[in-house]
């Protein structure tokens, strides 16, 4: 049994960077996609609609499947205090310090947006708070899901490596997708029936912004962690990750259709979002295995370029949500193509995320505070971090 790679798995700190930069195009289709955002264009176009649909199917099931990959690894690295002390800072000091910087500065910004700031002192004290809970995670809320699911694996890591044996090696090497698919269509079953059962006992408990970045979103995306740690305990199961397969690309083709199917003719009041937990279980497993082997053929390099916008991706994607909402709220509404709005949001965003982390670089403080991390030679030196 392998757990230490034999050298740098480039083609992971590749697919994880343009993953979270994928959040760019994402939000920016959001503006002019069909679905009701904080900020939307005066026409919908069709085709980002399909564009944001896709990215959001799949992109996120498999950063966490990376994630686990990398956290176990370092878990084998560290004692186990110093190993959730390490984790916890990577992610948590540069959520904690977005809230006031970014997320705080844009809920205020999108209240003048869309004149609700008169109407704050009408809520209730619980709809304040469930108001900010939303808004102030807003897209900081994987960072909190590392959070507590680094917590929760101090003890779930802790017993994957005492019960490593022969009988666990004999499992994962005969392990197919077909039956990876089986064990996480039960996943997404028993994801969707509790879901149902809180629907039915407690509606409301749906609709509180903590309860679903703590609970329900780490329950949703706890096995695909699980599956990356397994990944790199067990080299079989990576190399079935790695191997291209036509099943995979077809099955996770079907399952696409089958998300856009339900997202038209699906209701909020029946199943719709149980039905869509279940196939999207399924189609991130599925593009675990389009991207990692797709990744692992074109992108297993080291490269200066490549190397830069991995280390960059994390503060370009905390910056990049309040840069998008002010383009969509202040810019988008005086260009009339869409196509030409997009493009121009690319632009607008990526060009002032860039510039705003060579300023960041340069201040040691905004370093720590955006990475985690205190400066050493290696930063300097532009070594991905993992």
């Amino acid at each position: 049994m392998s757990t230490i790679p034999a050298q740098r798995e480039y083609f992971l700190d590749s697919i994880r960077a343009w993953l979270m930069l994928l959040g760019i195009p994402f939000h920016i289709s959001l503006i002019y996609s069909s679905h009701v955002w904080h900020v939307n264009s005066a026409e919908s176009s069709w085709w980002l609609t399909l564009f944001n649909d896709f990215i959001h199917s799949f992109r996120m099931q498999v950063f966490f499947v990376i994630s686990g990959y990398f956290s176990y690894m370092l878990f084998l690295r560290y004692p186990l205090k110093r190993w959730w002390k390490v984790r916890v800072e990577r992610v948590g000091i540069p959520m904690l310090t977005a809230i006031p910087l970014l997320t705080l500065p844009q809920f205020i910004m999108l209240q003048d947006v869309k004149g609700k700031a008169d109407n704050w002192q009408n809520l209730s004290l619980y709809e304040k708070y469930n108001t900010l809970a939303w808004e102030l995670v807003s897209h900081l809320w994987f960072l909190l899901v590392l959070v507590v699911m680094t917590t929760l694996c101090l003890w779930l890591f802790s017993r994957m490596r005492r019960h490593l044996s022969t009988r666990s090696e004999t499992f994962f090497a005969n392990m197919t997708y077909g039956k990876l698919s089986v064990l996480f269509l039960l996943a997404g079953i028993a994801y969707a029936g509790l879901r149902r059962t809180l629907f039915i006992v407690y509606p409301p408990i749906l609709s509180d912004g903590l309860f679903n970045f703590v609970v329900m979103q780490t329950l949703y995306y706890l096995p695909f962690f699980i599956l990356g740690a397994l990944a790199f305990v067990h080299p079989q199961l990576k190399a079935l990750f790695t191997t291209p397969s036509r099943g995979c690309a077809l099955a996770a083709g079907l399952a696409f259709i089958a998300y856009l199917l339900n997202q038209r003719y699906g209701s909020g009041d029946a199943w719709m979002y149980e039905t869509e937990s279940v196939i999207t279980m399924l189609l991130g497993l599925w593009m675990v295995n389009v991207v990692f082997s797709l990744g692992h053929r074109l992108l297993n390099f080291k490269s200066a370029r490549v190397t830069y916008f991995v280390n960059a991706s994390l503060f370009i994607y905390l910056v990049h949500h309040p840069l998008t909402l002010f383009f969509g709220a202040y810019i988008t509404p005086h260009i009339s193509s869409n196509l030409l709005g997009f493009t121009a949001g690319l632009v607008f965003v990526v060009g002032i995320a860039i510039v705003l982390y060579e300023i960041h670089l340069r201040i040691p403080l905004l370093r720590f505070l955006f990475s985690g991390k205190p400066a050493t030679k290696a930063d300097k030196s532009q070594q991905p971090a993992s």
